[in-house]
């Protein structure tokens, strides 16, 4: 087991979080498109940018469609509200089942581990969420534990947010501690965009703890781009393996971003290079600020059967979409 760790100096990881880019004046000016700056939404569209230094480094300069670019800059049209777009497009609010803890599938609870991320998605279905007031982190989890302790049939455990990860490794060891005394616990899974974005996050006292955890651990990282995934990247991933991680990717499907057969393909073979499988697909969730990134699902189920032509079965995701009440993902085959 991992301690809480005294009052010292911040990881590296910490440090560099504090430098991340803030300002989309700055942003577009550090990329060589400052000519952009007077086309920016004001405040951000009401959901504030930030992304870490070494994601801006992957960006192309002088590029105004770069994919990388394209999912952190607020624009425009962030702030029309088209028909069907919600708040809370995935049903959180209604599958509340304590404070910080989701239930909607048979046998797993998520838990919200921290309202906190190293980068700001403007697709994100979670940026209407109320973190100040749904975070299973605040109270050392006590609240969690005990919710799940009363539910004996829950046996897979997903820490989500937010971003998990931004929380210290000292403060992820308390909630696995504590977990360790719930018989049912048979399997931890950890959905965190951090390794991709911030891949200093990977370091030496996180691979302990995941190396320590006495149950199977299923890592589902979150990219969408070829781009996003640097040599940092995969030396992360090769430390996130080397700790016993079972390492998958979620993607969202973005208009813009990621919508062709050559990008899902580059997609799906670099993750495998750096050891990631492709897991899920995901439609956008419609939430609102968002909709301008949205593929109709004809064009959707056309890009998979085109990469199914393309690549071997183990490197296609599964196209899906959440939908509120559903009992799992909803996949999204053949019409």
């Amino acid at each position: 087991m991992i301690a809480a760790s005294a009052a010292g100096p911040q990881p590296r990881w910490q440090v560099l979080w504090r430098t991340a880019v803030t300002d989309a004046g700055a942003l577009l000016r550090e990329l060589g498109l400052a000519h952009l700056a007077a086309s920016l939404p004001e405040q951000d569209a009401g959901f504030p940018l930030r992304v870490p230094p070494g994601f801006v480094a992957r960006m192309r300069r002088g590029d105004p469609r770069d994919p990388l670019l394209l999912q952190v800059l607020p624009q425009l049209v962030e702030g029309d509200v088209p028909p069907g777009a919600l708040l809370d497009p995935v049903g959180d609010a209604a599958a509340r089942a304590a404070p910080g803890v989701i239930h909607k599938y048979h046998g797993r609870a998520l838990l919200i581990a921290s309202g906190a991320c190293a980068v700001h998605c403007r697709y994100c279905f979670r940026r209407h969420f109320p973190y100040e007031r749904e975070t299973a982190a605040a109270g050392r989890w006590q609240v969690a534990v005990d919710w799940l302790r009363a539910h004996p049939d829950i046996d897979e455990v997903i820490l989500s947010g937010g971003d998990p990860l931004s929380l210290s490794t000292g403060r992820l060891a308390e909630l696995t501690d504590a977990l360790r005394g719930l018989p049912q616990v048979r399997r931890l899974r950890i959905h965190s965009r951090l390794p991709v974005v911030l891949p200093e996050r990977v370091d030496e006292s996180l691979c302990r703890w995941l190396a320590d955890l006495p149950w199977p651990v299923a890592l589902v990282l979150h990219a969408n781009h070829a781009n996003e995934l640097d040599d940092t990247v995969g030396a992360a991933c090769t430390r996130l393996k080397a700790a016993n991680a079972h390492l998958l990717n979620q993607s969202v499907l973005l208009r813009g971003v990621n919508a062709t057969v050559e990008a899902l393909t580059a997609l799906s073979t670099r993750l495998f290079s750096v050891g990631v499988l492709p897991y899920y697909l995901h439609q956008l969730d419609p939430v609102q600020g968002a909709m301008h990134f949205a593929v109709d699902d004809a064009h959707a189920r056309a890009l998979v059967e085109a990469l199914r032509q393309r690549l071997p079965g183990y490197l296609v995701p599964r196209l899906v979409r959440e939908e509120p009440g559903a009992p799992s993902k909803t996949a999204l085959g053949p019409p």
